[in-house]
This record gives C-alpha cells, structure tokens and sequence, in this order.
C-alpha cells in the first residue's frame, strides 16, 4: 500500500450549516511517513479526520483509509486505526494501568497478551512509574503520552493524532514527536492536526487548508521555498519594537510581520523590497537582512497577508497611568512561595515588573508557574512571601487588588450556558460596571472585537478564536493597568495569534502591564524579560535575546527560543536531562 489514505473530492455539511466544512478536498496521504495536516481554527481538519475515522458519513466524494471504507468496513478498520480526537477521553479518577485496562476492553485486546503489550507501552512512553497515578494528577505532557499508549493498543498500522500537542510545554512536546517518529520507523502511517507551522515544517508531507478547502498539498520545503528573498529581518533597532512592527505592517508590500527578541521579522509581497528602516522609525543603526523563509511565513503568503497591526482596542483606550512610587514594580513577587502539604509548588520566587513591560513566565508542565501567576492574580493565597499588584498587597487586599487587574485564564472562564451578551454584562458587573457607563463599555467591546453579531450565541458554539475575543473583551472591559494571560493562544491560528498580539501590544503603548504565561515559544518573543520556572524555582530571568545567548553552545551556536527552554532546563539537572522531560 503506497498511500494510507485517498480522499476524492470529499464534501461535507453539518445539519443546519450555512456553508460547506469541507469542499471538494481531494489528496493522497502517504503511507509508512508523518503528514500534516494543517490550517488555523475552522478550517475543517478536524471534520477530515473523524471522516478518515468513520465518525461521519461524506456528502459528497468518497474515500478509503488502510483501503477500508470508513463507514462500511468499520469493524475491520477498526482494528488497524488509532485515533486519538482533542479532548481524549481519560478518566481522570482512574489510574494510569486502569485507563489501559478500559482502552484495551475497548479495543479488543486479548487479555493473555496484555501484560506484554502494557509493559511495552509504558516502558515506550516512561510511564512505568506512574501506573498507580490518577490520570488526573498527571501532568499535560504526561497525559498526552498515556492518551498516546491507549490509542496503540493492539499495534494499530495508522494513527490520526488531532492537535496532540496543544497545551504542552516545548519539552513534552519533543518527547512525542521523539515517540512518533520512532513509530513511523516501524512503519506506521501516521496524521497529525496542528495549528501551529513550526510543527508542521517536521512532517514529510503536509496537507494545508483554510476554510474547508485545500490550499495545498506535499512537501514543506517545496512550499517554504516559494518565499525564497522575501522573508527579511530588521535588525540593531533601537526605538520601540512595538511601535516599529505597528509602522512596518502599514507599509506597502508588507504581508506580514512578528517580534523575535530584539528583531522583527516581515514578509514581502512579490516584486517589493520592503520598507526603509528609516521609513518605519526603527533609528539610525538597523537594517534590513533576507533570512531563510519559514512554512509559516509562506502560509500566510498564501491567505494574502496577516491581519496587520493596529489595534482598533488600543485605540479607544485611555492611557493608563500609575502612582510613580509604584511604576517601577507594577507587579511584584517578594520570596513568594507555596506548599501543598509537604510538596513546594513556588519556591521563594522573586522579581519586579515595571509599567508597560510585558513579562513571560515560562516553565515545563508541573514546573509551578500556573502556581507562582495564580498568587500573583490574588486567587491563591501565599504559604510566604509577599505578592503585591499596583502597590497592593495581594494577602491582605485582594479583591481591592483584583478590580483593577484584568484576567484571561487558560480555558477562558466564559460560561457556556450564557450568551455572549449575558457575559459581557456578568464581567461588566464583577468589576463594578454600572449603568449607562456598563452599557458603553460592553457596546465599545461588541464593536472593537466584531461580537455584535453573536450576542445570542452562547461561548460553547463560537469557535476558537472568537472565544478568545470574547475573553480578551471581558478581561479589558474595565480598562485594567494590569493584564494577566494564561496561555492566551493555546491552539490558536497564527492569523488570530496576530490580532492578539496587535491588542496586546497596542495596549501595552498605552502604559499597560502584561504577565503572560505561554507553551509556544514563538509567542515568548514578543516578551521584554522572560522568568524561566523549573521544579518551583526561577531558574533564569531575562529579555529572549539574552536567554538565547545563554543557552548558546558549540553544538547550537544560534539557538531558537525553544531550544533555549529545553537547553537552560537539562542545565539546572545536568545529571539527567532527560528528569526534564
């Protein structure tokens, strides 16, 4: 079998849709290889795969997986698919070898040969030790790895990953794909949904959609290649890189743009040379150097640029101002440190923030930063130390504290059993909003994120990224001088990953304070200092460059953002790197 899936011209249309969730998608997926299947939110690719799988039934077109009918050869497909869906199903209240147990009822397995087969699994995925750990203790990483065992069970020929390593911190992250690739070498045919281009540019052979459509379909070099002299750098800036990026995407024959450390990287439309350092404000010693163009770049080539980089929020916004005693340390962590019995979650955490920075904490799965950034937004109390926001001390006045911070949690806290409209007027009124002053706020925020048209529309049907406009809304409404971000972009599209950030930054203009905590190190680089979090300890604090040049060796002199997070990491535990992961 040369290919492990054929799809011929494949439509579908869920009930009571306006339009198409895949139209006339026709590719071959190659067998014994890793392919991607790629595109932002809404794009279909999770539709595609649960048509691979035969948990839907095409419109139109047909198609075959393993040579299989999906829906008329269930039974035997079955037995040679693994799939492994978003939210898999663990049972949290069940232990490790207990999920096995279910999965392998599930799946079939003979129970003679189990224990060979959990043994192999467990020794595959280092869970041996852990098999009386409640699936609910284990951390986001761990979890996808024993998602990963059950789905092997009874030694599937092709394995549908969808979105696998959304939520997962860059070590867990290479883990699985270290895991997966090693299936691929037994010969495996496996698919892997992602959102983010970077995983993408791993796989053999990518399929890339938008909007229920393939765009293209091979190889990634082939498609990076196309952008060959029109991904560039502007480097040595000295004015602010914020501004300078809001200048540089107002250009003409500027597709696209993102920060990277001290560096902001564009993409030129065919035929431009770009702007003038000059022209964008960038000061007397940048400059504008081509650099090897990227899947991602060459994506958003493909849908005709980003969304650029003004802020119609940042617009609207009074410029937040701050007592001067207190600008210096607008967020504060003095010493700050949490037990859970006799386990140290946050271990005498120490750092300043000043007033318009935006501050990462980064940090592995179970590190302690969810820990350290929770005291820091007064919903957990500190076992010592001092945390304190705008001068306010975060024990003893917390709530005075929290109505003059904004919040953005990691699943968003919307209410899915409200609507749009009802949630807007809920965090409205959580942060004192009242009257005619409430109903100006909530109508500013339907029109600057585009919700006014899904005030009826409770969270849950939204997709991802209007969510996240939702929750950005609701945590603004109040014109906070302190943002808390919780994994703000977790699966998120690089095109809403860029509306994102030109609010975020366009805010941060207006003397906004950010803490943001994020698994996707790209995002990291839009940062001004980073604080790197390991086994409850801050183990590095600087701007990304610096943290870069840190991690520096002889074996990776220009390391990226997330080699710098496994290398500063397998560094604190020289003995054994691999404790890391």
């Amino acid at each position: 079998m040369t290919n492990a899936i054929e799809l011929a011209d494949i439509g579908y249309r869920y009930a009571h849709a306006q339009t198409d969730a895949l139209t006339a998608v026709t590719a071959s997926i190659p067998a014994g290889h890793i392919t991607g299947l790629v595109g932002p939110d809404g794009a279909g690719k999770t539709t595609l795969m649960r048509l691979m799988s035969g948990l839907l039934r095409a419109t139109r077109g047909s198609l075959r997986t393993g040579g299989l009918d999906p829906l008329g050869q269930g039974d035997q497909l079955r037995r040679i698919l693994g799939y492994m869906p978003q939210k898999f199903g663990l049972y949290e209240d069940l232990t490790v070898l207990e999920n096995l147990e279910l999965y392998a009822d599930l799946r079939g397995v003979d129970r003679d040969s189990r224990g060979t087969e959990f043994e192999r699994l467990l020794r595959f995925t280092d869970l041996a030790s852990f098999t009386t750990r409640p699936a609910g203790k284990l951390s986001g990483g761990m979890k996808q790895k024993l998602g990963l065992a059950c789905v092997l069970l009874g030694q599937p020929r092709i394995l549908l990953l969808d979105e696998p390593s959304v939520g997962v911190d860059p070590i867990s992250r290479r883990e699985l794909w270290r895991m997966v690739t090693l299936l691929v070498k037994t010969g495996l045919s496996v698919v892997w949904s992602t959102s983010y281009l970077d995983e993408a540019e791993r796989c053999a052979h990518i399929l890339l959609m938008n909007a229920g459509r393939l765009l293209y379909a091979g190889l990634p070099v082939t498609l990076t290649e196309t952008l060959r002299g029109r991904s560039v750098q502007l480097d040595g800036i000295s004015a602010d890189r914020r501004a300078v990026l809001t200048r540089a995407l107002r250009a003409e024959g500027v597709l696209d743009g993102v920060i990277q450390g001290s560096r902001i990287r564009l993409v030129l439309a065919k035929g431009s040379s770009g702007p003038s350092p000059d022209s964008v404000g960038a000061g007397r010693e940048s400059r504008i150097e081509p650099v090897a163009p990227r899947l991602e770049d060459a994506f958003m080539d493909i849908l005709g640029g980003g969304p650029g980089g003004d802020s119609e929020l940042a617009r609207l916004m009074v410029p937040t101002t701050v007592d001067p005693s207190t600008a210096s340390s607008v967020i504060e962590a003095d010493g700050l440190t949490k037990t859970f019995g006799d386990f140290t979650a946050a271990d005498h955490i120490t750092f300043k923030v000043p007033q318009g920075e935006i501050f990462g904490l980064l940090g592995p799965n179970g590190a302690g930063k969810s820990t350290t950034f929770k005291m820091l937004c007064g919903l957990l109390v500190p076992s010592a130390g001092r945390a304190s926001v705008l001068g306010i001390d975060l024990k003893r006045h917390a709530a005075k504290a929290r109505q003059r911070l904004g919040y953005m949690a990691q699943k968003f806290s919307l209410y899915g059993n409200l609507t749009v409209q009802q949630n807007l007027e809920f965090f409205a009124g959580v942060y004192g909003l009242r009257g005619a002053n409430a109903m100006q706020k909530i109508r500013r925020m339907q029109d600057t994120f585009a919700l006014g048209a899904y005030r009826d529309v409770p969270p849950d049907e939204l997709s991802l990224g209007y969510k996240q406009r939702l929750a950005l809304a609701c945590a603004l409404m109040h014109d906070p001088g302190v943002l808390f971000l919780d994994e703000p972009t977790s699966g998120v599209d690089p095109i809403t990953r860029r509306e994102f950030w030109a609010h975020i930054n366009g805010v941060v203009q207006k003397g906004v304070t950010v803490m943001v905590t994020t698994h996707f190190m790209d995002e990291a680089e839009y940062c001004d200092r980073i604080g790197l979090v390991y086994r409850g300890q801050m183990i590095a604090v600087g701007a990304p460059d610096e943290l870069k040049r840190n991690a520096a060796s002889v074996a990776l002199p220009d390391p990226t953002m997330e080699d710098a997070f496994i290398a500063l990491v397998e560094r604190h535990e020289p003995a054994n790197g691999q404790a890391a992961a």
